[in-house]
């Protein structure tokens, strides 16, 4: 006989769902704010996004991850830069186009780092 349970849906909360499709909670619309989101959802939103889901990836609001790597730099060199809120596209294009001092530093950081790790992870590999 067997005893084989019926699978339950593997669910999240909101918030866990908008980080992984990298949008905003607090702008996204009300009843993906206050439901859960199964597994199957979640790939459905990536897979065919919603007109309000491509917008948001579109125009924003982001949230700092989002931020921090369309400027090329850390979340802790936008913290340092007093960037602290999300930024709709629009303000992180005119940083780009108006490259104020602290994102030249936080950028010639953020590419040090990533050189040096690039160089650890090939000599973890030689040895």
């Amino acid at each position: 006989m067997s005893t084989s349970k019926a699978k339950t849906p593997q669910t999240m909360k909101p918030a866990t769902a908008a980080k992984k499709l990298g949008i905003l909670l607090s702008a996204a619309p009300a009843e993906f704010q206050e439901g859960v989101v199964s597994r199957d959802e979640l790939n459905a939103l990536q897979a065919d996004p919603p007109s309000w889901l491509a917008d948001l990836r579109r125009e924003g609001p982001h949230p700092r991850q989002v931020v921090a790597a369309k400027l090329r730099v850390s979340i802790s060199g936008l913290a340092r830069a007093g960037v602290t809120g999300p930024l709709t596209t629009a303000e992180i294009e005119t940083l780009k186009a108006e490259k104020p001092d602290w994102l030249e530093r936080e950028q010639t950081i953020q590419t040090r780092v990533r050189q040096d790790e690039l160089r650890l992870k090939q000599q973890r590999a030689k040895a």
